[in-house]
């Protein structure tokens, strides 16, 4: 017996071996409950690609767009059009910002005019949940730079030697004669005001250098704190115990088969249930975006994997250069609950049948013809309440219509209680047509959104002629 029972413990040790080894090199999450990871990115050129988009992932491989694959944040400061955005949460999990390049390629600007006279600022907005987010605004750090012609692909990363952040970027400059894209950086604690700016990155030569990301790697993985991975002319990978320090070069990811030629824009994501990376990077010179390359320890140059076929998903729109963010579980709830995929819609109205609701200059009214965005909503739960619903414009993504002063407008969501009762409204039978729908205030339950001379007011519906103004059907 005593032979039997140990034979019978070194098949279960044995299994038990085989289990954890499986488990530990399978793909997965550890858990289904685990929170997942949010993606920022733009699409491509033109001035909708060029905007703010968020996809989601919950197992750091397969990507969901969000907000129906649409733009989540138009930038409408500097040239309306932004690229490689960086997610920024700061140490405590109370902030978060959006640093984007002031660009907008194909819609009024050359990348001649980018590379040698383009927007010396970047694009910021701020949010204290991750859903609800600024207006934005420019912060300009390349007007200090000699001869500074542009401020492309920012990033930020806490720096706990100095508590502040590091804000860096490149910058297209002439020094020492020589005039190519290096990467800058400067100090900062509120993404409005920013030290002088310094040199932080240049390469020997005429070598150019523009997009460069940095992860921190927790202890026992390689010989370094920091890594970055660097587009100049290679994807180059370097290691530092401090941000601002000295930085020795690790090597590149040449050996298996990459080169600045081919990719750019590397995006850093550690995979929450295991010690291991994924470094994203933008297959630009086939236009086929973003692919994950996998190591497990980031230091290691030699340690970096292709993906195998079918092994990751990118969602239907094509990712360009950006970041992701490691979702805490109430984040996740938040972003999932903001931007689901939710149907775009338009309003016709009941007794102008050849006139739907559009905003034009950011006024409301009913027109015909009207076959872009700006007759284009997306009917979200009530920013008041459920029960009800807001409308929130698909080209002008947080912005809504509001009611002020009994007049309609398009105005962005200031998060405040006033401006969500005004932009709420109950979907009732419509007052002309029951098969139809009419939009009672929330806050003025006596009044309804109808047309009059062809403008949005909220008014009192007393009269046949007013109930045929209320009364609008949602369609497609």
């Amino acid at each position: 017996m005593s032979a039997f029972l140990s034979r019978l413990v070194a098949i279960l040790a044995a299994a038990c071996l085989l289990f954890t080894s499986q488990a530990l090199t399978t793909p997965q999450r550890a858990a289904a409950a685990d929170p997942g990871y949010l993606m920022a990115h733009f699409t491509g050129e033109g001035s909708t690609n060029q905007q703010i988009y968020l996809s989601h992932s919950t197992d750091g491989l397969h990507w969901n767009d969000l907000n129906g694959g649409g733009m989540v944040l138009r930038s409408t400061v500097g040239t309306r059009g932004v690229r490689d955005p960086a997610l920024v949460r700061s140490p405590g999990g109370d902030r978060y910002w959006i640093i984007a390049t002031d660009l907008c390629i194909s819609c009024g600007q050359s990348w001649d005019d980018a590379i040698n006279n383009g927007s010396r600022n970047l694009v910021i907005w701020e949010s204290r949940d991750l859903v609800t987010w600024s207006e934005p605004w420019l912060l300009n750090v390349a007007g200090a730079i000699p001869d500074g012609r542009n401020a492309w692909a920012p990033e930020a990363i806490w720096n706990p030697e100095t508590n502040d952040y590091v804000l860096y970027w490149a910058t297209n400059a002439t020094l020492g004669g020589v005039t190519k894209h290096r990467i800058h950086y400067a100090r900062t604690t509120d993404f409005r005001t920013v030290t002088t700016p310094q040199v932080y990155i240049d390469r020997p030569g005429t070598q150019g250098i523009i997009d460069t990301q940095i992860v921190e790697v927790p202890s026992g993985v390689g010989d370094y704190r920091y890594v970055r991975a660097s587009g100049d002319g290679q994807i180059t990978l370097e290691g530092s115990n401090s941000i601002l320090g000295t930085w020795t070069n690790l090597g590149n990811l040449s050996g298996i088969g990459l080169t600045g030629s081919q990719v750019e824009g590397p995006m850093w994501m550690k995979f929450r249930d295991r010690n291991e990376w994924a470094l994203y990077l933008d297959q630009y010179a086939s236009g086929r975006g973003y692919m994950p390359v996998t190591t497990t320890n980031p230091s290691g140059s030699g340690t970096y994997r292709l993906p195998a076929s079918g092994s990751y998903t990118m969602g239907g729109t094509k990712k360009r250069h950006g970041s992701i963010l490691n979702l805490t579980a109430a984040e996740e709830s938040r972003v999932l609950a903001r931007w689901p995929n939710t149907a775009i819609n338009r309003l016709q109205s009941f007794n102008f049948q050849d006139r739907y609701v559009r905003h034009a200059n950011f006024n409301v009214r009913i027109d015909q013809n009207i076959t872009n965005a700006d007759a284009q909503f997306r009917l979200r739960t009530g920013l008041a309440g459920s029960g009800t619903v807001s409308f929130e414009s698909v080209n002008f993504p947080g912005y809504f219509l509001r009611h002020a002063g009994f007049d309609f407008q398009l105005a962005y969501n200031d998060g405040t209680t006033q401006f969500a009762q005004d932009a709420t409204f109950r979907q009732v039978a419509g007052l002309a047509d029951s098969s139809w729908s009419s939009f009672q205030s929330y806050n003025y339950p006596d009044r309804y959104i109808r047309h009059y001379g062809f403008q949005l007011r909220l008014d009192p519906i007393t009269t046949a002629t007013g109930r045929g103004d209320a009364t609008f059907r949602v369609t497609s």
